[in-house]
């Protein structure tokens, strides 16, 4: 069960990740990186380590992204579009694409890691109920001054992206 949302998960992400390099838009490039960053955070879970997959969640999905939003808005999206792609053709990094997919694939299923194994025993580590106790009672201010910060960045870069009237 677990090895199949493993490669569910990993697949999900692949395909996100193909999105984000293959979208004209700047901003589907960037819902799909948030996506493939979900997705990877999803695989934090099910390795049980979901402190990792909370800081993913907050660091990549909330603030490199929110970063990303403000680039994409800053910048005259519609002529970096135009300049995108070099002229000519795109066939060798197709291949070279292709031939380090194969090899990536090939690694994996040589490298035994799908065989089953229990867990090492010990370490139990911070669980999420924990984690979110921690961060929600002792450390509340400090979550909610961030969150207001990002907001205020969110609404100053609207407004220094908006067009003048002509």
């Amino acid at each position: 069960m677990v090895q199949g949302l493993y490669l569910l998960f990993g697949a999900a992400s692949v395909v996100t990740a193909l999105i984000l390099v293959l979208a004209r838009n700047p901003v589907h490039s960037a819902l799909a990186l948030m996506a493939c960053f979900l997705q990877v955070s999803a695989i934090f879970v099910l390795l049980e380590a979901p402190l990792l997959a909370v800081i993913q969640i907050f660091v990549y999905v909330g603030a490199i992204m929110v970063l990303f939003i403000f680039v994409i808005m800053m910048v005259d999206v519609r002529e970096a579009v135009l300049q995108r792609f070099l002229p000519g053709s795109n066939l060798p990094a197709l291949v070279l694409l292709v031939l380090l997919g194969t090899e990536m694939l090939v690694l994996v299923l040589w490298s035994g890691a799908f065989s089953v194994t229990p867990p090492p025993a010990g370490g139990e580590g911070i669980g999420l109920r924990q984690l979110g106790t921690t961060l929600f009672a002792e450390y509340l201010l400090p979550f909610e001054v961030t969150s207001v910060i990002l907001l205020a960045a969110l609404v100053g870069a609207i407004v220094l992206a908006q067009k003048e009237p002509r």
